[in-house]
């Protein structure tokens, strides 16, 4: 069986479809799937238990834009210089020598669209259009990055926030309610206006990152109040999409991927997502930060309710499309690996001994080995078991710091309560010797190691 599913790539069978759904700090603990039970989100349920969930996918960085760039590209983003989340106005983005799935995948002869925040830098010469998309509506960077943000609009300067479609703004975004609806709208659009052909859709929702907008018709229906609502009217997209791939006769032949950009931004409190058993959230390199749902649906080669246990990585989905759909690989060097053998059932294992968790400018905070993760010092936020509001605005966070490695066992302490550094000396030994092995390629800005293989960010002319 494992090999007739093998032969299922091979350059004669049709070309797949790619539908990747992308949400803005949504947490482990916000579908039913993942245990949810606040919040109402059947079709993503349905889709799981149509194919594969994953338990431990890792966000490659707990920020927008770095994690972003690790999708598209299949890269680190510290490799490629990109760090953060670009404000407007920014003088960097991903540089347009780096190739993102979506130029591999028109080499193929498919059409690219992508209907949602982008993020990768706002000047033109950064924009999607650029990097290998043919059609692009949505928005340049956060939706909280506007005038009205309660706290840091002012102290920004933020702009008014624009709507784009291709590389032209169409209107000044006010009211954000109509958005999920008319992203989903723009996608089932270009499902059928492409069937004919193989189509790539990336659909990274601006929700539900901060300030939530849910339409009229999601309003005050879930149990989690508004941040709910969010999630079920983002869950009721998923299944307008999976019911269209039906009525075109698509559905056996598209592989949709949905997964978060990292995790819940616990200082919004009751408008912020929820890390499930997992500590702390987006910012920070616990499992809580990166520690987010993953899940892929392809009937022609994915097993119904398929559950992968084994770690993986926003650097492995450049490499798992280019296997599904027999295209090429980019000329330079990419840090993800191939989950196909996972998701068909070939192996258990994962591609990674190694994973490795950077934030910030260029610091590298943790490692995962196998079962085990290692923190070396560093300081990262937190508000310290105090709870956020459920007005809107975030509540300040505290500064805390690791002084000395800190080693927790994922299989026996997934929440990361028990630090038994002092118990295994020598495993602490070797992973800090791996983590060592990363700061010579990558750099590490807290040990002041360069790296020798990083390659320049796009910057404006």
């Amino acid at each position: 069986m494992l090999f007739f599913l093998a032969c299922k790539f091979s350059i004669k069978d049709p070309t797949p479809n790619i539908i990747f759904i992308l949400t803005d700090d949504q947490g482990y603990g916000d579908l039913g799937v993942y245990g949810a039970n606040d919040i109402s989100t059947p079709n993503l349920d349905q889709m799981a238990a149509e194919g594969a969930l994953f338990t431990s996918y890792y966000s490659t960085q707990p920020v927008c834009s770095a994690s972003r760039a690790s999708i598209l590209t299949g890269c680190y983003p510290n490799r490629i210089g990109i760090h953060n989340a670009y404000s407007p106005g920014s003088e960097v983005g991903l540089n347009p020598d780096e190739t993102t799935i979506a130029e591999l995948l028109k080499e193929r002869g498919y059409k690219t669209g992508i209907f949602g925040k982008w993020h990768l830098g706002d000047a033109p010469k950064f924009f999607p259009l650029k990097h290998g998309f043919d059609e692009f509506y949505g928005i340049l960077y956060s939706n909280d990055m506007w005038p009205k943000h309660p706290q840091q609009g002012s102290v920004f300067n933020f702009p008014e926030i624009l709507l784009y479609e291709n590389e032209r703004p169409i209107r000044v975004l006010e009211d954000q309610t109509f958005l999920t609806e008319a992203l989903t709208e723009k996608a089932i659009n270009f499902i059928k206006k492409n069937k004919e052909a193989p189509f790539f859709i990336y659909l990274p929702h601006p929700q539900p990152h901060v300030p939530l907008f849910a339409a009229k018709a999601f309003q005050d229906t879930q149990e989690r109040g508004l941040y709910g609502d969010v999630i079920n009217e983002i869950d009721n997209s998923v299944g307008k999409i999976l019911k269209t791939l039906k009525e075109e006769e698509l559905d056996q032949n598209t592989i949709v991927v949905f997964t978060s950009d990292n995790g819940p931004w616990l200082s919004y409190g009751g408008h912020s997502g929820s890390p499930g058993i997992f500590r702390e959230g987006k910012g920070t390199n616990w499992e809580g930060g990166h520690r987010v749902p993953g899940i892929v649906r392809y009937p022609k080669a994915i097993k119904p309710n398929t559950i992968i246990n084994a770690p993986a990585m926003g650097i492995d989905w450049l490499p798992t499309l280019v296997e599904f759909t027999n295209s090429n690989y980019p000329d330079k060097k990419i840090d993800g690996a191939s989950l196909v053998p996972l998701l068909i059932g070939e192996t258990i294992e994962s591609p990674h001994d190694n994973l490795f968790f950077y934030y910030r400018e260029n610091e590298l905070h943790a490692v995962r080995h196998k079962d085990w993760k290692l923190y070396v010092p560093h300081t990262y936020r937190s508000l310290n078991g105090r709870e956020g509001t459920n007005d809107g605005f975030p509540v300040p966070y505290n500064m805390n710091e690791i002084k000395k490695p800190e080693l927790y066992n994922l299989i026996f302490d997934p929440e990361e309560n028990i630090n038994i550094a002092g118990l295994h000396p020598k495993l602490v030994s070797k992973i800090s010797k791996i983590a060592d092995s990363i700061r010579d390629v990558l750099g590490d800005r807290l040990t002041g190691v360069k790296g020798s293989e990083i390659r320049p960010v796009g910057r404006m002319d």
